[in-house]
Order: C-alpha cells, then structure tokens, then sequence
C-alpha cells in the first residue's frame, strides 16, 4: 500500500509528506524444525526512494515448550548481523517490529533469520533435538518502507523505472493508455508492452490496468504510457512528434505536463507500432535508453535476451552458502523450468559440499528435499570434508511444478556438545557448483491447471490469435487487461507471435493458431459460432447462458453470469481454445477475474469456470480426455513404462525360445521312438 499526505509550512507552498510502501514477502508460511534454524526472504528497495525509514515486521511462533529465557533470534541484511532478540513469554502468534539500518540497504536485499530454540526440562535447558524445537515464519511478514519519492527525469530509463516500480503499480499510478476505437495492430501493440510490464512485477494481487483515452483521468504522479498509430494520437502528443520525424520509424517519447508523466509509443504503420511495443517490453533496452526520444526501425533488434539451456542443467546458486553451529540448519533455492515444459521421470539433484572436520560423523548427515518432501540423506565423512559430492535421485512419478523449492539440510553434531550453539563452528557449505539436472518434458493437458503454458511455447506466446469485439467498451478492455496480465506473467520474452482480430479470421489462420476469443454473442460472432461446442451454451436467442449435466441455472442467472472454458479447437485437434464469455459485456469481464493471477488459477483443475456477479465462482470438468496431442500422450505412456514394455518383450522372447526347443525336443523324441524321418 501507498499513502501520501500534505503538510503546509507557513507561508510556504504545501510540501509532500514522506510515502510508504509495504512489500510484503513472497514466502508463504512455513516451520523450520531443529534446535538452531534458518531462513531467507527477499525484498526490493526502488533506486527512485530516498529512504528515511525501513521497518521489518516479522509475524511469527516458537513451540510453546520452548524456553523463552534462552531461545533467541537474530537478524541480517546483506550478511550483516544488525539485531537479535528472545520470543515474548506468550504462545501463539507475535510480532518483532524492528528497524533495519539505512546503510545496509541495497536495491536487492537478503534478509536473514538465525535462531536457537531450545526447551526447558524441569531446571535443566534440553539440548537434545526433538520435533518440539520448531519456528514457524508467517506468511504475513513485510519491510515497510518510509520514503521521499524523487520524480522522474525526462529520459525514457527514468520514466520506465518508475512506470514498473512497485509502489507506483500497488497504489494504481501506471496505467497503458490505447485510443478509443483500437485497431487490431494498437491493441496487438498495448497487449505486448502489457505483457513487457507484466513479465516483471513481483507481487501477486497487482496489475497494470488498460484503458481507452478517454478513461485515462490523468492524476499527479501518474506514469501513462500512450499506444497508438500517429493518426488516432491526441493534438496534444501530435505537437510533441512532427509527422516528418515520425515519417519511416516508431518513436517512443517522454512528455511530462503538469505534474503527470507520459511515455508516448506511436508509429505510422500498425507493422511498426508492434516492432516499437516489442521495444517498450524490453527491459534492458528500456533500461538502457538514457535519453527522451528512442526511434525504432524494422530492422531494430528488439528481442529479448535469454539464457537458454537445453541441457536441463540448472545452477542452484550462483554464490555458496554456509551454515554454521551445531544442529539442524536449513538452506532453500528455487528452481524454474520453462512454462511449457514439467518434469519427467529421472531428474536429479547433485549437491558439491565442503564442511569442517570436527564433526560427529557418525551422526551428521545432509538431506535434499523437493517442496518439503525428503528424496535423500548422506552422511557426512571424514575423508571428504575438502570434497564431498552427494546426488539425490527424484522418486519416478513425482510433479515438481514449473517452480518449486529445493531445500538442503545439514545436522551437525560435534562429540559431547552440552553447550548452546550459534558458534562459528562446526560448519558446511554448500558449493555454487551444486546444480540440479532436471529431464523435462512438453506440457499435454488441455485443462486450466495448464494454463496458460498451452498457450506458451519456449518462453514466449506459441502462435495467438486473439478474436475480440470490433467495438470495445470499458469492461471489455478490463477483460483484456486481465487475460494478457497472466499470460504476460508467463511469457517471459517478447519474440512469440500475437495477433489481434477484430472480425473472424479465416479457416486458415484459426487452423494455424491457439485461438483466444473474447466477448458476447451480440458482439463477437465467432462465440455465436462456436456456441454448439461449449460447455455452458447460450439459448436460441442467445440472451443467456442455459443448464447441462453439471449445472442448473435460473433464467434470470443465465443473463448475468460469465464463463471462461477451454476446449479443443474444432479447427486443428492439435490446438487449443480459450472462450471467455457472459450475455453482457460485465459478465464477460467477471469471468476473467479467474484467470487475471496465479493464486486465482490455481484454484481451478477442470475446463470450465463460472463466474457471478457475487464473485462466486465454480470449476468443472467435462472433457474425458485431457491431451491436447494425444499422439505426445502414447510417446509418454510409452517412454514411463518403457522398463515394463521390455520386461513384457523378454518374456515373450523366452516363451518363444521354449516353444521352438520344446517343438525340437518333441520332433527329436518322435524319430528317436521310430516315427518318420523328414527329408
């Protein structure tokens, strides 16, 4: 959250007061166990805030055997310790307000929880580990931030920085701005430097909104990125572009008027107008125009970067961690695979160690685990402590994810250890050469717990062809603000191909594409075409949505509720179809509040979501089979029972060589008692 407030000083113009900004952690509520813990969370300070003050609230429970006498905790930023205190001498939830040092502040930060918990028994302090030393961190923890706000400048970085930053998104200052009536090229345009801007925001309830000019309501403070041909931009941006600079290229331009900032991305040609919004998605070209005017040409190489790695080899880390002090310790690194792809059987994690030499090495053991569920434990040795190498072999059969959490746990005990910890010794580290080698296959299933990876291929949109009404109105271009901000989160490069259509586009290109189609059947005819394939169809007259085997619905609910529902597209089997729809242009935008952020769709396994104007929404399935290709489904039935397809092939191989010996021997006994001799 934002809030800004004036103070008047006298005889003075009003002066802002100071902002704030709470940025709460990514991490979800989770318990570390072990007599000394340890976790790490993550938060951004943006280079624009000129910080005055930084509040770390930490929400958390200690078991209530825990001694709150000689338990404690400590805090570091950046590696440097800066407070540590004991647990109040209550149960249940408390909170540590503590402020964090300005100096230690950096643009990224790590922040670090070291903690002992140890248990009272009678008089004596038990050191003895056991499932009641636990610490459980709350996933409401946040740093909040007090600030003064530095505005921006006129160069292109400036504007972007602050047009991406996280409190100008959270307090709803940014916002694209497209034309009144956009052309198909504008809003395939404003679509891709939607999904520039969705690709880098960080929270999960935030989203950049995208509106007609006439909506834009320009406040002071806001970051408004203007997406349009030169032909349909206001007089007022016209003046800031003459047509003959603008004559053969793109130009995306700052303008800042009356305290609001504007980017303005235009182009003579719809062709151009993309190239120059594939620019605007760009974040290190962005970042790196250091200047108030940018021309882009079609020969402009405005890809973005990516490290791509085929192998499957993925580095855990890219700087090692070490533990220290004897007990359980617990070290966390997340892992991402390309949105397309999940997991296949024979993914393996291969950890590099180094730890001290004065350990219990009878008792002191590593253990990798995958999203909390343990896949392996080793033992720590004397002969390797300069060296050790452990590999964890993932169980066959077990879903990762597109991201999931790999965790490394060290017990460390030393010989006849009576006192607290939290020394400097005994240590482990855990090497930045541990990598994880993860054998991946090509996403199948045609459901929403695939969405929207089936509508992506390497990283980036997989052929789309969005068909939407010709005539938009305010929920309409909510809808699409909506449907882009997720798929936008997934695609994270600007090569894919993406087309808008205002009208239905010919057998041919529905054949060729992932179809995305948007609107009412008084709208949009391809919904009106489409209605005997849905799930949840309209009546004659196509005023409402009507009852099927999964759901009754009442005349009057039919007019108000929407439906978003994936099908196979009736053009290519091969190919997916995404309808979202309602009678009304309302209803259609209720149905895309399902499928707007990650912790929306992820409450949905099935094929169909319904929507109503309560925000009561229901998932079901109505497909029997879930692949998109069923011919990728064989080759994966075949390649996971491959063992049991050659154990099946051997056998029949010796009942083969039994038959034919045991036809020989029978043949050999007949001659052998006088029967006939063949020739």
């Amino acid at each position: 959250m934002v809030l800004g407030c004036w103070l008047w000083v006298s005889g003075k113009q009003p002066v802002q007061a100071a902002e704030t900004y709470t940025q709460a952690f990514q991490n979800d509520t989770a318990t570390l166990s072990g007599k000394s813990v340890q976790t790490n969370m993550y938060f951004t300070k943006m280079d624009y805030w000129t910080v005055k003050k930084a509040t770390f609230n930490f929400n958390y429970q200690i078991s209530q055997l825990a001694s709150r006498d000689t338990s404690d905790i400590t805090v570091s930023i950046n590696g440097v310790k800066f407070d540590s205190f004991r647990p109040q001498a209550k149960t249940g939830e408390q909170t540590e307000t503590i402020t964090i040092p300005l100096n230690l502040l950096k643009g990224q930060n790590e922040l670090e929880i070291n903690g002992q918990i140890l248990n009272q028994a009678g008089t004596h302090y038990d050191l003895a580990q056991t499932p009641a030393n636990w610490l459980t961190i709350e996933g409401g923890s946040n740093v909040n931030f007090e600030y003064d706000l530095k505005e921006a400048d006129n160069t292109v970085h400036s504007f972007y920085d602050h047009f991406s930053g996280q409190d100008t998104i959270a307090h709803q200052k940014s916002r694209i701005v497209l034309p009144n009536q956009p052309t198909a090229g504008e809003l395939t345009a404003g679509m891709i430097a939607l999904s520039g801007e969705s690709r880098v925001i960080t929270t999960q309830i935030d989203q950049i909104p995208v509106k007609r000019l006439k909506n834009m309501a320009a406040q002071q403070q806001d970051y408004i990125m203007v997406v349009a041909q030169y032909k349909q931009l206001p007089q007022r941006f016209k003046k800031q572009i003459s047509a003959k600079a603008i004559a053969n290229h793109g130009v995306i331009k700052t303008d800042y008027t009356n305290g609001k900032h504007y980017l303005i991305v235009t182009a003579p040609t719809a062709s151009l107008l993309k190239q120059t919004a594939r620019f605007v998605a760009n974040q290190e070209l962005m970042r790196e125009t250091n200047k108030a005017t940018e021309t882009v040409g079609s020969d402009t190489a405005t890809f973005t970067s990516s490290l791509q790695d085929n192998s499957g080899v993925k580095q855990l880390a890219t700087t090692s961690t070490t533990v220290t002090g004897v007990g359980h310790h617990e070290t966390s690194y997340l892992v991402s695979l390309p949105n397309d792809r999940s997991n296949a059987d024979g993914t393996t994690i291969q950890l590099h160690l180094r730890y001290s030499q004065n350990l219990n090495f009878k008792r002191s053991l590593v253990t990798a685990s995958i999203n909390n569920q343990t896949i392996g434990s080793q033992k720590l040795s004397l002969t390797h402590t300069n060296g050790d190498t452990f590999v964890a072999h993932v169980p066959r059969g077990m879903a990762l994810g597109n991201t999931f959490t790999v965790r490394v746990a060290f017990d460390l005990e030393m010989k006849d250890h009576v006192q607290s910890d939290n020394t400097a010794t005994p240590w482990a580290e855990v090497s930045d050469r541990s990598k994880i080698h993860v054998k991946s296959e090509k996403s199948n299933d045609l459901l929403f717990t695939n969405y929207p990876t089936l509508f992506i291929k390497n990283e980036t949109y997989n052929d789309l062809a969005v068909v939407i009404p010709k005539h938009l109105d305010g929920n309409d271009f909510k809808t699409l603000t909506n449907v882009f901000n997720l798929i936008g989160n997934f695609a994270k490069s600007n090569t894919g191909s993406i087309q808008f259509y205002t009208k239905t586009p010919s057998k041919q290109v529905l054949a060729h594409h992932n179809v995305i189609v948007v609107g009412t059947p008084q709208n949009n005819a391809l919904v009106k075409q489409l209605n005997h394939k849905l799930y949840f169809q309209y009546n004659r007259n196509f005023k409402r949505l009507i009852s099927n085997e999964k759901l009754s619905i009442e005349r009057d609910y039919g007019k108000t509720i929407g439906t978003a529902q994936l099908l196979r597209s009736p053009y290519n089997s091969k190919r997916g179809l995404l309808v979202v729809t309602g009678a009304n242009t309302n209803a259609t935008y209720l149905a895309s509040t399902q499928i707007n952020f990650q912790k929306n769709i992820r409450q949905f396994t099935g094929d169909a979501i319904v929507v109503d104007a309560n925000n009561s929404h229901y998932g079901y399935r109505f497909k029997k089979n879930k692949y998109i290709d069923a011919s990728l489904n064989k080759k994966e039935l075949i390649s996971k029972n491959s063992q049991l397809i050659l154990y099946l092939g051997l056998a029949v191989l010796m009942l083969g060589i039994l038959g034919a010996t045991a036809v020989l021997v029978i043949r050999k006994q007949g001659l052998l008692n006088g029967g006939k001799k063949h020739v």
